[in-house]
């Protein structure tokens, strides 16, 4: 019987630290895959071709992330870092930022000035003189995630071949194993790539604190659906791949009973063990997530908790790589493990 997974200490696991990728594979599509489907085989990405069919359907995710680290002053003089998230409306921005500010606070990044507006469970609103953008252009870098500590490699590394809606802090990392000969390859195939938004925000990554799973809530991410997109993913003849967890909550925020919708807006759909998929998703590309974390939760609601937990005992004894540069996983839904 499958075990009730409820609490955050049941997506605990063991890692060694050795194996949180620090480098990413080159070339992209020469990282590892594991395929769950009728037990698991482990394989390199580019092979995932060989697990296609004409008539499927690709979804991937094209935001694009921003230059989001940038670095200032206090009209105190002291120094501060900024992690910008998210356009609130106009010059009005929220951010994360190291050092000491409150509501009033000046604030100054490479001459462009602005000022806190206020302050909240660490996030603070910002309003900037101009559009932070141009700043982020001028001065800003990739904010690589804390646990990649080694890097010192090109920073467009972190960015997805297909990105191109700008507005993500951090990548939505199962994209990042795809190469523009790869997609050639996928489409040669006969597989539609279909492209939807969602710009990763903070609340991909912001820590549970509660055990209780349910009681977690998520932060509001923006995500869009095409009318043509959505047409495309409806009208197919063969099944549905979603390339990464993000992809995934776009598809979820905007189903229902097996059709994919267009619109927009903002969701913090929480998918957890319980949840009732409602876009027909047949398959899950995706990397190896950090323990606790909602994006495992995600994966165990797809495929099934004990599988996945299983799964991940097998990749850390294989060693592979964990994280946003490690390797990565092709996961059917559990109706191929009973096949």
């Amino acid at each position: 019987m499958e075990m009730k997974a409820v609490l955050l200490s049941d997506f605990d696991y063991e890692l060694p630290k050795e194996l949180i990728a620090q480098q990413p594979a080159e070339p992209r599509d020469s990282s590892r895959l594991m395929v769950l489907r009728d037990g698991i085989e482990h394989r390199v990405f580019r092979d995932i071709v060989e697990y296609l069919e004409p008539g499927d359907v690709m979804v991937i995710n094209d935001t694009k992330v921003l230059k989001a680290r940038i670095f200032g002053k206090k009209s105190t003089g002291g120094h501060i870092e900024a992690l910008i998230l998210r356009q609130v409306e106009g010059n009005v921005w929220e951010a994360l930022i190291k050092g000491k500010v409150k509501g009033g606070s000046a604030l100054e990044f490479s001459g462009h000035r602005a000022r806190v507006l206020e302050r909240d469970e660490g996030k603070v609103l910002v309003r900037f003189s101009e559009d932070p953008r141009a700043i982020m252009e001028e001065q800003g870098i990739y904010p690589l995630p804390p646990y990649i500590k080694k890097y010192e490699g090109d920073m467009e590394r972190y960015q997805t071949v297909f990105a191109d809606k700008e507005g993500a802090v951090a990548a939505p990392t199962a994209g990042l194993h795809f190469t523009p000969g790869l997609m050639d390859e996928i489409r040669k195939k006969g597989v539609d790539i279909v492209h939807i938004t969602l710009h990763v925000g903070w609340g991909t990554f912001k820590p549970v604190k509660v055990e209780r799973i349910d009681e977690h809530v998520m932060e509001k991410e923006w995500y869009e659906i095409s009318t043509e997109a959505a047409e495309r993913i409806n009208s197919r003849d063969g099944r549905l791949f979603a390339v990464g967890t993000t992809s995934v909550r776009t598809l979820e925020s905007s189903s229902m009973d097996g059709a994919v919708l267009p619109g927009s807006g903002e969701t913090n759909l929480f998918i957890r063990p319980g949840y009732e998929f409602k876009s027909g998703m047949d398959a899950l590309i995706t990397n190896f997530h950090l323990p606790k974390s909602t994006l495992l939760m995600l994966v165990s609601a797809f495929a099934g908790y004990e599988r996945i937990m299983k799964a991940y005992d097998v990749a850390v004894k294989e060693k592979y790589g964990f994280f946003s540069f490690g390797d990565a996983m092709m996961v059917f839904g559990e109706v191929y493990s009973l096949l």
